[in-house]
């Protein structure tokens, strides 16, 4: 199966700069991380974000790759980008051996970060409006108490692996044409942790965590929007080889208000009048978020005609202070009419002239008088 264009694994152009395309693969490596997608083909797709990073993250590397594609220099007698400095025969090691190998190959006993956890909140409308405390429960992997971690069985304890002497790496000599070098490669006794686990502990298998549901109190920031995040520094899974934890991110999703709407800072909502309040005008109470303000609706309020509540919004969340709530009116025509209402309004009609009142409006009905006409 030949392998995809790495620029269309990572989502983004030949022109793309590495600033767009370190940001493209960590959040492609987060997506498809295994510690995070469970999916049969996420750790295959995570190995492919990671090479195509490799390669288009180096200079060098990415203008051989616009030159030559996957293929690599084949003249210059390298084998392409697939495999790394291990593809190459022993070659890797030599460079390492002279120039240090530029950092690219790391010390499994190393301590590394855990992976992040991504958790979704659902909260009401007024709830994001106001903030909240609140305790959540996160599936997540805890240090084993029967084993303290070790992964050995109680009583017993992990041994120095014989063939690395816990190094996690053994040497392997290799003759090449420029003589005889030593090359390193992981131990594939203990997988590169340099211990062996003789009698694994029954509660965890020998991994040293198991899986438990972690509740842990967060506090959701006034003003928060609908797709926010909170980190939460720590609650992430725990580091390896005495790591730190890796970072939970809370993501918020906000349920619908069956009267307000929301964007940004600025909520909207439609208030009905009736045909006799927008005619001769009249003061109302209007609800928001903070409470019942009084708005006074001037005569001849058409429909459409939006107000203003200046501070009557969502707090802005990083304290900004307030949005404005915007007001639409909306004149609500009668229906189920009494026959003494049927009759003022046609006594009103014939006062009127079967003609609008408004002068706008007046205005309006000209236009479409005289497009009637053609004129």
């Amino acid at each position: 199966m030949s392998k995809r264009d790495y620029y269309d694994v990572l989502g983004v152009s030949k022109e793309s700069s590495k600033d767009e395309i370190k940001k493209s693969y960590r959040k492609l490596a987060r997506k498809f991380h295994p510690d995070v997608n469970k999916e049969a083909d996420a750790a295959d797709k995570f190995k492919e974000v990671k090479e195509a990073y490799e390669v288009l993250s180096n200079e060098q590397k990415r203008a051989q790759y616009d030159q030559f594609g996957h293929a690599g220099p084949q003249s210059q007698g390298f084998g392409g980008f697939g495999g790394g400095a291990e593809d190459f025969g022993g070659f890797g090691d030599i460079f390492d051996m002279f120039f240090g190998g530029g950092g690219r190959r790391r010390d499994p006993n190393a301590p590394r970060q855990g992976a992040d956890l991504q958790y979704t909140m659902t909260m009401d409308f007024e709830e994001a409006i106001f903030g909240k405390e609140t305790d959540i429960e996160i599936p997540k992997e805890e240090e084993c108490d029967t084993c303290d971690g070790s992964g050995a069985k109680p009583g017993t304890k992990p041994k120095t692996c014989s063939h690395c002497n816990g190094s996690g790496q053994l040497n392997v000599e290799q003759n090449t044409p420029f003589g005889r070098v030593v090359n390193r490669r992981v131990c594939h006794h203990c997988q590169g942790s340099g211990k062996i686990i003789e009698d694994k502990c029954n509660t965890c298998g020998g991994a040293g965590a198991v899986k438990k549901r972690k509740k842990i109190h967060i506090q959701i920031p006034a003003g928060i929007d609908e797709g926010q995040q909170i980190r939460v520094s720590g609650q992430g899974e725990p580091g390896a080889n005495g790591g730190p934890a890796g970072d939970l991110y809370v993501v918020i999703q906000i349920r619908p208000h069956e009267f307000y709407q929301r964007d940004g800072d600025h909520i909207y909502c439609e208030m009905p009048l009736t045909f006799t309040q927008a005619s001769l005008g009249d003061e109302v109470e209007i609800p928001t978020v903070h409470g019942r303000v009084k708005l006074k609706i001037p005569a001849g309020t058409q429909t459409g005609k939006t107000f203003r509540l200046k501070g009557k919004g969502a707090p802005n969340v990083r304290g900004y202070g307030h949005g404005d709530q915007h007001v639409k009116i909306r004149v609500v025509t009668p229906s189920n009419l009494t026959d003494r209402q049927k009759d003022l309004l046609r006594e009103f009609n014939d006062i009127s002239g079967n003609k609008p009142t408004n002068e706008h409006e007046d205005s309006f009905f000209q236009k479409v008088k005289r497009a009637f006409k053609g004129e």
